[in-house]
């Protein structure tokens, strides 16, 4: 089980870097045939990624909901993000061609992604009680405890008035 810190924790992370969503949505669950090739073509992807580093996946944390799963990922750049996902020698590029072969517009299996590119500074997060969760565990980035400067959520994105 993961040590939780007691107190107020924040991150750091020197530089922008990338929030990627990326999930999908069970439509007709008795079409298994259909969502299972595309349910574990994920964990594939975050192995290879996991086993390269240099790729620029920072961290990746799975979420459920109802029908959706969604992964929550944190990439070094957007540059990084784009190169892995067009490389034919990649796992993505195959996995999401076969996804518009197989299921293409039958509505059998929804997905989605949303990108966010966040500058230098242009965040901030708070972890109370935690153990090392979301862009603190991730790679590059560092887990401390809230100083006397960042005590408020204005504080700690560096905003004014």
């Amino acid at each position: 089980m993961a040590r939780v810190h007691d107190g107020r924790y924040t991150a750091e992370l020197d530089g922008g870097f990338v929030v990627f969503l990326i999930g999908m949505r069970f439509n007709r669950l008795w079409k298994v045939h259909r969502w299972l090739p595309v349910f574990v073509a994920m964990p594939r992807m975050l192995r290879e990624l996991a086993m390269h580093p240099e790729l620029g996946l920072l961290g990746a944390r799975l979420a459920f909901s109802g029908r959706s799963v969604t992964v929550i990922q944190h990439w070094r750049s957007y540059d990084h993000l784009e190169a892995f996902a067009r490389d034919a020698d990649k796992p993505h590029l195959p996995a999401w061609r076969a996804y518009n072969r197989a299921v293409g517009k039958s509505g059998d299996v929804g997905v989605y992604h949303e990108t966010y590119r966040v500058e230098a500074g242009a965040f901030e997060c708070l972890y109370a009680n935690m153990p090392v969760f979301g862009l603190a565990a991730a790679r590059e980035a560092r887990h401390v405890p809230v100083g006397r400067h960042a005590e408020t959520s204005r504080e700690r994105i560096g905003a004014s008035g």
